[in-house]
């Protein structure tokens, strides 16, 4: 990946994967959930449902995706995307910008596709998360966040020979993460309601338009971190708007919204929950201690979230386990 060009994007690039120039997305449905369901299928299986154990919540199921290829959900929207392109359109490889599990899937993807896969990162990233990256074939590239955002807003990828996968607001990737909601519905069809964490809100955008589709009466607790909530401000805006972001939860770490996004997340939310960082650091352990289950900080933020909510506020629950990207210094520092 090269240097982020400080001019106008010149338009020259390969482009991105989807249409990101259209002004407002609509979430997918059953039927596109269905189908993007089928297609996974045929490369991996789906990640199981569990039940909470003692002292991690009543009446609450965990949806363990850090279970899935690369260990988070993100497989499910890149893969999905990546798989639909041309030999042509991606001979030259594969960009997108990430925390780390985007970038993690996107060289999942690459590999399987035969081509080279890039990515900006953080320079704050947790170093397990480069080093996976780099170890799985790709080519990272490190900046400050403000540049990594520059590159977002500005569509700086236009200067690129690669295809662009964005990790928000690329409607192929929203349709590959709507195959969750049908693994959940064949599962525990009786749910109430679903806790999904929210960064960028591309997750949120594909599991809940297709729940929404199939059972308008389905809750969507929209969970974020407390120091980190910009759709939860957006939200009481009326319109999407940035938000000071400080949080250990670097895989939700996300300072604005997109405005095409806004409009469907503020028609699928029912509620948001602000967590803590203690809070998810203690259902991180907890999740780890109690369960077994590896989670980074923002993996276990939706459970966190069904935590704060009663049970009988909430009903029958399901908490999106959403990645489990962490080295032995961050299981170190959970347990300490």
């Amino acid at each position: 990946m090269t240097e982020p060009s400080r001019s106008s994007p010149s338009g020259n690039g390969a482009g991105d994967a989807c249409a990101s120039q259209v002004k407002t997305i609509q979430p997918p449905g059953w039927g596109d959930a269905e189908a993007a369901a089928k297609r996974l299928r045929a490369v991996f299986e789906p990640s199981p449902l569990l039940q909470a154990g003692p002292g991690l919540g009543d009446d609450l199921l965990l949806k363990a995706d850090t279970l899935l290829p690369t260990g988070s959900f993100k497989v499910r929207g890149i893969w999905d995307a990546v798989s639909q392109l041309s030999e042509e359109r991606v001979a030259a490889g594969l960009s997108t910008v990430s925390a780390g599990n985007t970038a993690l899937a996107l060289a999942w993807a690459a590999h399987r596709r035969g081509v080279p896969a890039f990515s900006l990162l953080p320079e704050t990233a947790p170093p397990a998360k480069i080093e996976g990256f780099r170890a799985a074939g790709g080519e990272p590239r490190l900046v400050s966040v403000p540049e990594l955002f520059r590159f977002l807003k500005e569509h700086l990828w236009e200067n690129e020979p690669y295809v662009f996968v964005h990790p928000w607001t690329c409607p192929l990737v929203h349709r590959g993460h709507s195959s969750l909601a049908v693994e959940l519905l064949e599962v525990a069809p009786d749910i109430d309601s679903v806790f999904i964490p929210v960064g960028g809100g591309g997750l949120l955008t594909g599991v809940a338009g297709a729940l929404k589709d199939r059972r308008p009466g389905i809750r969507i607790f929209a969970v974020e971190p407390a120091g980190c909530a910009a759709l939860h401000h957006s939200l009481k805006a009326g319109r999407a708007v940035s938000a000071p972001c400080e949080t250990v939860c670097d895989g939700a770490a996300v300072p604005y919204l997109t405005e095409e996004l806004y409009p469907a997340l503020a028609s699928l939310v029912d509620r948001t929950v602000l967590v803590p960082d203690e809070a998810t650091l203690a259902t991180s352990r907890d999740l780890l201690l109690r369960q077994k289950i590896v989670t980074e900080p923002s993996g276990a933020l939706a459970t966190a979230g069904a935590r704060m909510v009663p049970a009988e506020e909430r009903g029958l629950s399901v908490a999106l386990l959403t990645g489990a990207s962490v080295g032995a210094a961050g299981i170190r520092r959970l347990l300490e």
